[in-house]
Protein backbone atom coordinates (compact mmCIF):
# COMPACT_ATOMS: atom_id res chain seq x y z
CA UNK A 1 0.00 0.00 0.00
CA UNK A 2 2.63 2.41 0.78
CA UNK A 3 5.64 2.98 3.22
CA UNK A 4 6.28 5.95 6.01
CA UNK A 5 9.24 6.74 3.49
CA UNK A 6 6.34 7.95 0.95
CA UNK A 7 3.96 9.32 3.19
CA UNK A 8 1.67 11.57 -0.05
CA UNK A 9 1.43 7.48 -1.39
CA UNK A 10 0.44 6.22 1.46
CA UNK A 11 -2.76 8.52 2.67
CA UNK A 12 -3.40 8.19 -1.33
CA UNK A 13 -3.50 4.52 -1.08
CA UNK A 14 -5.34 4.64 2.06
CA UNK A 15 -7.89 7.03 1.26
CA UNK A 16 -8.98 4.87 -1.99
CA UNK A 17 -9.18 2.15 -0.32
CA UNK A 18 -11.17 3.66 2.42
CA UNK A 19 -13.72 5.44 -0.44
CA UNK A 20 -13.86 1.66 -1.98
CA UNK A 21 -15.52 0.27 1.20
CA UNK A 22 -18.23 2.94 1.38
CA UNK A 23 -19.04 2.74 -1.70
CA UNK A 24 -19.70 -1.10 -1.63
CA UNK A 25 -23.31 -2.65 -2.53
CA UNK A 26 -25.35 -3.49 0.83
CA UNK A 27 -26.19 -6.89 -0.29
CA UNK A 28 -22.29 -7.20 0.42
CA UNK A 29 -22.77 -6.87 4.19
CA UNK A 30 -24.43 -8.93 6.47
CA UNK A 31 -25.30 -7.49 9.84
CA UNK A 32 -23.37 -8.42 13.35
CA UNK A 33 -25.14 -6.41 15.75
CA UNK A 34 -28.09 -3.99 15.99
CA UNK A 35 -28.70 -2.00 18.70
CA UNK A 36 -31.11 1.52 19.21
CA UNK A 37 -28.67 4.04 17.81
CA UNK A 38 -25.67 1.50 16.03
CA UNK A 39 -25.96 -0.93 13.26
CA UNK A 40 -22.63 -3.59 12.34
CA UNK A 41 -22.54 -5.15 9.58
CA UNK A 42 -19.55 -7.50 8.47
CA UNK A 43 -18.39 -9.54 5.37
CA UNK A 44 -15.23 -11.66 4.52
CA UNK A 45 -12.02 -9.20 4.65
CA UNK A 46 -9.57 -9.43 1.40
CA UNK A 47 -6.86 -7.82 3.51
CA UNK A 48 -6.78 -10.72 5.71
CA UNK A 49 -8.86 -14.24 6.94
CA UNK A 50 -10.52 -12.27 9.22
CA UNK A 51 -13.75 -9.87 8.87
CA UNK A 52 -14.31 -6.26 7.94
CA UNK A 53 -17.27 -4.47 9.51
CA UNK A 54 -18.93 -1.53 9.09
CA UNK A 55 -20.57 0.39 12.06
CA UNK A 56 -23.02 3.37 11.40
CA UNK A 57 -24.90 5.44 13.64
CA UNK A 58 -26.05 9.33 14.37
CA UNK A 59 -23.69 11.34 16.10
CA UNK A 60 -25.10 14.67 17.67
CA UNK A 61 -22.46 17.43 16.78
CA UNK A 62 -20.46 18.58 13.71
CA UNK A 63 -17.95 16.32 11.90
CA UNK A 64 -14.54 18.70 13.14
CA UNK A 65 -15.87 18.15 16.90
CA UNK A 66 -16.56 14.48 16.64
CA UNK A 67 -13.33 13.59 14.11
CA UNK A 68 -11.42 15.80 17.13
CA UNK A 69 -12.04 12.87 19.29
CA UNK A 70 -11.51 10.02 17.34
CA UNK A 71 -8.44 10.85 15.38
CA UNK A 72 -4.79 10.84 17.69
CA UNK A 73 -5.02 13.49 20.15
CA UNK A 74 -5.73 14.87 23.46
CA UNK A 75 -9.16 13.99 23.28
CA UNK A 76 -9.24 9.70 22.34
CA UNK A 77 -7.66 8.38 25.62
CA UNK A 78 -9.80 10.42 27.90
CA UNK A 79 -13.08 8.54 26.86
CA UNK A 80 -12.81 5.41 24.42
CA UNK A 81 -12.85 2.58 27.35
CA UNK A 82 -11.08 -0.11 25.24
CA UNK A 83 -7.90 2.20 24.70
CA UNK A 84 -5.51 2.25 27.79
CA UNK A 85 -2.58 4.17 26.89
CA UNK A 86 -1.51 6.20 23.75
CA UNK A 87 1.54 8.17 22.14
CA UNK A 88 2.46 10.18 19.34
CA UNK A 89 5.67 7.73 17.64
CA UNK A 90 6.11 10.72 15.05
CA UNK A 91 4.79 13.63 13.60
CA UNK A 92 4.65 13.58 9.75
CA UNK A 93 2.64 16.80 9.17
CA UNK A 94 -0.38 18.60 10.85
CA UNK A 95 -3.29 15.48 8.90
CA UNK A 96 -0.74 12.80 9.46
CA UNK A 97 1.26 10.82 12.22
CA UNK A 98 2.59 7.32 14.12
CA UNK A 99 0.87 6.34 16.94
CA UNK A 100 1.37 3.52 19.49
CA UNK A 101 -1.89 2.93 21.11
CA UNK A 102 -2.63 -0.53 23.48
CA UNK A 103 -6.34 -1.63 24.02
CA UNK A 104 -7.72 -3.96 27.47
CA UNK A 105 -8.46 -6.74 27.46
CA UNK A 106 -11.68 -8.54 26.32
CA UNK A 107 -14.32 -11.30 26.89
CA UNK A 108 -13.36 -12.05 30.36
CA UNK A 109 -9.89 -11.51 28.95
CA UNK A 110 -10.42 -14.44 26.44
CA UNK A 111 -8.40 -11.73 24.27
CA UNK A 112 -5.92 -10.26 26.25
CA UNK A 113 -4.54 -6.85 25.91
CA UNK A 114 -3.01 -6.01 22.46
CA UNK A 115 -0.29 -3.12 21.01
CA UNK A 116 -0.71 -1.42 17.82
CA UNK A 117 1.12 1.08 15.79
CA UNK A 118 -0.46 2.84 13.05
CA UNK A 119 -0.13 5.57 10.71
CA UNK A 120 -3.06 7.96 11.01
CA UNK A 121 -4.50 10.44 8.12
CA UNK A 122 -7.13 12.78 8.12
CA UNK A 123 -8.48 14.77 5.41
CA UNK A 124 -11.65 16.52 3.89
CA UNK A 125 -14.24 14.59 2.60
CA UNK A 126 -18.31 15.02 1.14
CA UNK A 127 -18.33 18.58 3.52
CA UNK A 128 -17.00 16.18 6.02
CA UNK A 129 -13.80 14.42 6.86
CA UNK A 130 -12.41 11.03 6.51
CA UNK A 131 -9.97 10.12 9.75
CA UNK A 132 -8.56 6.70 8.49
CA UNK A 133 -5.11 4.17 9.00
CA UNK A 134 -3.29 1.64 8.70
CA UNK A 135 -0.48 -0.45 10.99
CA UNK A 136 2.74 0.17 10.53
CA UNK A 137 6.50 -2.17 11.12
CA UNK A 138 7.55 -0.82 14.20
CA UNK A 139 11.25 -2.53 15.91
CA UNK A 140 10.34 -1.47 19.27
CA UNK A 141 8.22 -4.18 20.97
CA UNK A 142 6.39 -4.39 24.51
CA UNK A 143 6.60 -8.02 26.08
CA UNK A 144 3.57 -7.48 28.00
CA UNK A 145 1.57 -7.16 24.64
CA UNK A 146 0.55 -8.95 21.88
CA UNK A 147 1.00 -6.45 18.87
CA UNK A 148 -2.04 -6.62 16.71
CA UNK A 149 -2.59 -5.17 13.23
CA UNK A 150 -5.12 -3.28 11.39
CA UNK A 151 -5.61 -3.47 8.09
CA UNK A 152 -7.00 -0.24 6.19
CA UNK A 153 -9.50 0.94 8.73
CA UNK A 154 -11.51 4.39 9.04
CA UNK A 155 -14.05 6.60 9.85
CA UNK A 156 -16.20 8.95 7.75
CA UNK A 157 -17.81 11.94 9.34
CA UNK A 158 -20.73 14.02 7.47
CA UNK A 159 -23.25 16.27 8.42
CA UNK A 160 -26.58 15.05 8.21
CA UNK A 161 -28.09 18.63 6.74
CA UNK A 162 -25.18 20.44 5.13
CA UNK A 163 -27.71 22.99 3.93
CA UNK A 164 -28.47 24.63 7.42
CA UNK A 165 -26.68 26.63 10.35
CA UNK A 166 -26.21 26.11 13.90
CA UNK A 167 -25.56 22.47 15.15
CA UNK A 168 -27.11 19.55 13.10
CA UNK A 169 -26.45 15.72 14.01
CA UNK A 170 -23.65 13.90 11.61
CA UNK A 171 -23.77 10.53 10.02
CA UNK A 172 -20.33 8.59 11.59
CA UNK A 173 -19.57 5.39 9.25
CA UNK A 174 -16.65 3.17 10.33
CA UNK A 175 -14.67 0.54 8.48
CA UNK A 176 -12.82 -2.05 10.56
CA UNK A 177 -10.53 -4.63 10.30
CA UNK A 178 -8.34 -5.92 12.86
CA UNK A 179 -6.19 -8.41 12.94
CA UNK A 180 -6.05 -9.59 16.71
CA UNK A 181 -3.54 -12.33 16.42
CA UNK A 182 -2.78 -15.26 18.86
CA UNK A 183 -5.01 -18.44 19.02
CA UNK A 184 -8.59 -16.76 19.18
CA UNK A 185 -12.06 -18.31 18.04
CA UNK A 186 -13.26 -16.78 15.11
CA UNK A 187 -16.80 -16.38 17.12
CA UNK A 188 -14.93 -14.98 20.11
CA UNK A 189 -13.29 -12.03 17.61
CA UNK A 190 -16.93 -11.43 16.10
CA UNK A 191 -18.49 -11.13 19.35
CA UNK A 192 -15.44 -8.86 20.57
CA UNK A 193 -15.71 -6.26 17.12
CA UNK A 194 -19.47 -6.09 17.15
CA UNK A 195 -19.78 -4.94 20.71
CA UNK A 196 -16.87 -3.21 20.42
CA UNK A 197 -18.35 -0.73 17.95
CA UNK A 198 -21.49 -0.21 19.62
CA UNK A 199 -19.91 0.71 23.02
CA UNK A 200 -17.83 2.95 20.60
CA UNK A 201 -20.58 4.99 19.64
CA UNK A 202 -22.10 5.12 23.12
CA UNK A 203 -18.28 6.28 24.96
CA UNK A 204 -18.27 8.56 21.68
CA UNK A 205 -21.40 10.35 22.49
CA UNK A 206 -21.13 10.60 26.58
CA UNK A 207 -18.24 12.57 25.68
CA UNK A 208 -19.20 15.17 23.26
CA UNK A 209 -22.25 15.63 26.20
CA UNK A 210 -19.77 16.34 28.75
Amino acid sequence: MGSLEDPSHLTASLQDTLISYHNLQETEWRIAKKSKDVIVWRKPSDEFQGCLYKAQGIVADHPKKIVDYIRPGPYRLDWDSLMTSMDIVKTIDQSCCVMRYTTAGQLWNIIASREFIDFSYTTAYNDGLLSCGISVDHKEKHPSFVRGFNHPCGWFCVPTDSGGGGSTPSLLTGYIQTDLRGMIPQSAVDTAMASTLVNFYADLQRALKA
